[in-house]
């Protein structure tokens, strides 16, 4: 009899875990790692990269009307030559390049 009500006990915390974790996968921003990391993959589709840099804390981005938190970074690429330099944001929540300037 008290087998049953550990296994009912087990169970219902499995349940819970599941959802728990469910949730936290949600809410879990990305990290200025991935974030960098991305922002390469789509430089380098344009050719070679010869450097990269990420700022670590997230900050505030408004743009069109809507505020983001995003990780701000640079590339520097060799083109024709010459290295070119190229300032992103990424939105700490999907991961997705919201901005990209080039250096002078």
């Amino acid at each position: 009899m008290n087998w049953k009500r550990i296994a009912v006990g087990a169970g219902i915390g499995a349940v819970a875990g599941y959802f728990a974790l469910q949730q936290y996968e949600k809410q879990r921003k990305v990290t200025p790692e991935k974030a960098l990391k991305s922002a390469k993959e789509a430089f380098k589709q344009q050719g070679p990269i010869s450097g990269s840099w990420i700022y670590m804390k997230p900050e505030e981005m408004e743009k069109n009307g809507l505020t983001y938190t995003v990780y701000r970074g640079g590339i520097t690429r060799t083109v024709d030559g010459e290295s070119t330099q190229y300032e992103f944001k990424v939105d700490a929540e999907t991961g997705s390049i919201l901005d990209v300037l080039q250096s002078a």
